[in-house]
């Protein structure tokens, strides 16, 4: 088939707009906290509500673009950012960021879903594994520049009028002096529009589903859902959701906290180096998969998330804050491995399977409410302790999956025998 250029860019280009939505909640934690006085975990339910939707949305989004096909449905959901970003930049107050945040969630889960078939027609089926790499490259890339718009915004909108450009006297004219941090909003808001408007004027490919990308039927779910492994794999890619967005929404705080630095700029910093350094050791990863079983490599690098934990909480100020963007490096294969290994394990029903594991994204909404809680009782360095729990599930996978196709990996003692030329 031949390639959509333009198809590829634009999907690359979603996948960007919709890690800047997603990944900015981590740096406005401490603002929420200080602006609308909240407890931590009052707090934490602002990434519940936004992850949430992932929980409510996964399953029926597959129905909805088997039912009208890519184009409207995602339209509508670039409209449901929309509708959110605006309502809370017209009215910034903690119940309407609530609502918004999960009408918010809810359009980006559904984009989730419709892209990566997308992706695989228009750039080729043969060239689909190397697009979908790039396109978690620009993801990663977009959660790593989020959080310097915000400091941007944050340390530029608080200074006197006449330090400021064009840009930002217009923004501030429509955010309160008192919430700089709301502006981002009117920029997601843009964004959201622009998408609207080129996808509106978009020529979509048809796309073809096979049987394993199709949302399948409800007994092929009750098929799954009868099996204690598909739970087992659940529950594990719910606890390594909570665990990257439990450590990227406190690491601010708890850097603010314990640490006394400024959340507006050595606390985003960090949490952007958490989402680039998640990023870089994707590259990593791939090389190890090439020489380790997957299961193998969980086992490491979960061992090695948990050691930075360690050092993150109990360390001083600067190796703290150096631990806890590392714990991104060892994190970022967990998610790839953990869905390899599930799907891997079953031999038929793959697309509702995937619909299953994507559910399990809701845990980035569960255990960040958790550590709030426990945090409110017993302080923050306490509450983050639940982050051992949710590592721990996910290092377990290593020792129990057994997959019926394990990932394919390089020799060296084959390599090294092969004859040179």
């Amino acid at each position: 088939m031949a390639r959509n250029r333009y198809m590829v860019g634009l999907v690359f280009l979603v996948f960007f707009v919709m890690s800047l939505l997603t990944n900015i909640l981590g740096p406005i934690v401490p603002d929420i906290i200080s602006s609308f006085h909240v407890s931590l975990a009052a707090a934490a339910f602002l990434p519940f509500s936004f992850f949430i939707a992932y929980g409510v949305m996964s399953i029926p989004a597959g129905f909805l673009l088997e039912r009208f096909g890519e184009k409207p449905v995602m339209i509508a959901a670039f409209l449901a950012g929309t509708l959110g970003s605006l309502s809370f930049a017209l009215h910034p107050t903690y119940k309407v960021a609530v609502v918004s945040l999960f009408v918010m969630g809810s359009g980006m889960a559904t984009l989730q879903t419709a892209i990566n078939p997308l992706l695989r027609v228009a750039g080729g089926e043969e060239h689909f594994a190397f697009n979908e790499a790039f396109a978690q490259l620009i993801f990663g890339s977009a959660s790593f520049l989020s959080p310097y718009l915000y400091s941007y915004l944050v340390v530029n909108l608080s200074q006197p009028s006449g330090n400021k450009n064009l840009f930002l006297t217009t923004l501030a004219r429509w955010t309160p002096p008192d919430l700089p941090w709301a502006s981002l909003y009117w920029i997601f808001a843009v964004f959201t529009v622009f998408m609207i408007v080129v996808l509106y004027f978009t020529v979509f490919p048809r796309v073809e589903r096979s049987t394993d990308e199709s949302a399948g039927s409800w007994s092929m779910y009750g098929d799954l859902l009868r099996r204690p492994m598909v739970w087992m794999f659940f529950f594990c890619v719910f606890a390594y959701v909570g665990s990257e967005q439990g450590t990227a929404d406190w690491i601010s705080k708890f850097l603010s906290a314990y640490h006394g630095y400024d959340p507006h700029t050595t606390g985003a910093t960090a949490v952007s180096w958490f989402w680039g350094l998640l990023t870089a050791g994707c590259f990593i990863g791939m090389g190890l998969l090439k020489l380790f079983d997957s299961r193998y490599v969980l086992i490491g690098t979960t061992l090695g998330a948990l050691l930075c934990l360690s050092a993150a909480l109990m360390g001083p100020a600067k190796v703290s804050l150096i631990a806890f963007p590392a714990i991104g490096l060892f994190a970022s294969v967990m998610w790839p491995i953990l869905v390899s290994l599930g799907l891997n394990s079953v031999s038929e029903h793959h697309g509702p399977f995937a619909g299953i594991l994507s559910t399990g994204i809701m845990g980035g909404a569960v255990v960040p409410v958790i550590i709030g809680r426990i945090g409110d009782h017993f302080g923050l360095r306490f509450g983050v302790c639940f982050l051992y729990l949710t590592f721990g599930c996910v290092l377990s996978v290593g020792f129990w999956a057994k997959p019926l196709i394990t990932n394919a990996t390089v020799s060296l003692k084959k390599v090294a025998e092969q004859p040179t030329t």
